[in-house]
């Protein structure tokens, strides 16, 4: 197995890591403090191509594999999460589901301005009543002659505030849970779609996360989104590709919170030398770095599984739940290593922590991935015939 990136993929690593040191992270304590994002920031990324790593290049992006774009999502996340997940959500959540199953009209009108970093996109599947149980959607989808008209509320959703343009799922009929859910395009500045309230969150600060409300809100046909009653496949589609940049997002944060903590411990100094001559800090620093790239290879991998043709259905909810827990634990180790210091903003490991604590719960909880994964296994144990 060759390990060696191809040359597009360390270009691709070394811009998104330039400017996640030269523009993101020395601004990302101002982004979470002020709890928001920076529009200049994102068309910059847009320029440079980071916002469509792999959309084709004839809709803007830059035409590159799965691997090239999870580790761009990763350099940007180490630099700042909340700019990470806006290049993430249009680079997955928003492009995939209309490069799978979307109509080419759709592709060239919604697609270029988002590469670009110009408009900003948004994906909307959670409700009150439907989180884990993503069937169970109540917005509601009339037919109306060439249109549908949508009612209800969404909850939870990235980028609603600010979005121009979001994928949305709505149902034809409730009382066939899964199988009546349709995808649609909407645009926010048409009549009957307004933001509702803005969480406050415990981290990602910088990008919004809302309530929407729709109300007899008009949406033509011609903005569905594959097949009606397909919506539901759509949107499990489109989070397998998902849950390898939340992984990615993980480890791209973790590597940050194991510079951070590593270059801490070569300057503290107590009981007269550098703390990191001692055992209890380096044994947490291996664990670290083992841990990481133990993370690291499983999101690699679930991006490679991608690329060579496999659906990466077990593999991408490895890569989320390993690579989110790892986050978790080794920006708790970095504010440990840090001590007091750890706990305050001016070191960034306490808002790393608030970060990645939300990869365990987006674009499907840690519970749901270990569902995900033990009936991806047990698959190669059931007899067809079910005996």
């Amino acid at each position: 197995m060759d390990f060696n990136f191809t040359e597009e993929q360390t270009y691709v690593r070394d811009v998104a890591r330039k400017f996640a040191d030269e523009r993101l992270f020395p601004n990302a304590g101002e982004y979470d403090k002020k709890s928001q994002l920076d529009r200049q920031v994102i068309k910059e990324m847009g320029q440079l191509g980071l916002m469509g790593v792999k959309v084709p290049e004839k809709y803007g992006g830059a035409g590159l594999d799965n691997l090239a774009y999870t580790i761009s999502i990763e350099e940007l996340a180490r630099g700042c999460a909340s700019h990470a997940l806006v290049a993430a959500v249009h680079g997955s959540l928003f492009a995939v589901p209309l490069l799978q199953s979307g109509t080419e009209e759709q592709r060239e009108k919604y697609l270029p301005p988002l590469c670009a970093g110009a408009k900003m996109a948004a994906y909307s599947l959670s409700e009150a009543g439907s989180g884990s149980d993503a069937g169970s959607l109540r917005l509601s989808a009339k037919e109306d002659g060439e249109n549908y008209i949508l009612n209800g509320t969404k909850l939870w959703v990235t980028h609603g505030a600010v979005a121009d343009y979001i994928l949305v799922f709505a149902t034809t009929n409730p009382e066939l849970r899964s199988k009546g859910i349709c995808a649609f395009v909407i645009e926010t500045d048409q009549p009957g779609f307004a933001v509702g309230k803005n969480e406050e969150k415990m981290g990602y600060k910088a990008s919004p996360t809302s309530e929407l409300i729709f109300t007899d809100y008009k949406v033509p046909k011609s903005n569905i989104v594959g097949e009606i009653g397909r919506g539901f496949n759509i949107a499990m589609e489109t989070l397998n590709h998902g849950r390898i940049s939340i992984g990615a997002q993980s480890v791209g944060m973790a590597q940050r919170a194991l510079e951070i903590a590593s270059k801490y411990a070569t300057e503290r100094k107590q009981f007269g030398k550098e703390i990191s001559n001692f055992q209890g800090i380096q044994f947490k620093l291996a664990e670290m770095v083992a841990k990481l790239h133990a993370a690291r290879l499983a999101v690699y991998y679930a991006a490679w599984t991608k690329d060579t043709g496999g659906s990466a259905i077990k593999e991408a909810a490895i890569a989320k739940m390993l690579g989110s827990e790892v986050g978790t634990e080794i920006a708790h180790k970095a504010i440990q290593i840090l001590g007091g210091y750890g706990y305050t903003h001016e070191y960034n490991v306490e808002r790393i922590y608030r970060d990645v604590r939300l990869c365990e719960i987006f674009e499907g909880t840690n519970e749901i991935q270990r569902i995900v994964i033990a009936r991806e296994l047990l698959k190669d144990y059931t007899d067809n015939s079910g005996k």
